[in-house]
């Protein structure tokens, strides 16, 4: 499966713990993540990672054309619900896409939990049948 990871500035280091503790289950997967948050966590987990651009730079536009071609099968966005700064990318668009193409989307920790567990238990198989 094809995992996109983005975090806000905030939220970078509640993304590497994430990574660590799921890094079992990550490293069955192919993970995919703006340029510093996926610098990051492969600095911290030694997870294979394939970079985009920093989210601001165009990052999240490259993610949004991976779902745009079903090429992403699960996306967590750790967001800074209240005060995101100027320069970090809009949920906006990923969500939107996430909704068009039936890509389960997980802004917050306790969901993304939820869907990393899913997936190690298989309930994402389903994702096959649109790819």
């Amino acid at each position: 499966m094809n995992i996109g990871l983005i975090a806000h500035d905030s939220k970078k280091k509640l993304m590497q713990n994430f990574c660590i503790a799921y890094h079992g289950i990550l490293s069955k997967n192919q993970l995919y993540a703006t340029g510093t948050t996926g610098q990051l966590i492969k600095e911290v987990t030694n997870l294979s990672v394939h970079k985009f651009l920093a989210g601001h730079l165009g990052g999240v536009q490259q993610l949004c054309a991976e779902i745009e071609h079903n090429q992403m099968d699960l996306v967590i966005f750790l967001r800074e619900p209240t005060n995101p700064k100027a320069h970090e990318p809009d949920i906006s668009d990923v969500s939107v896409l996430c909704d068009m193409y039936n890509i389960p989307l997980a802004t917050n920790i306790a969901t993304a939990e939820l869907l990393i567990k899913s997936l190690e238990r298989g309930d994402m198989e389903w994702r096959e049948i649109y790819q």
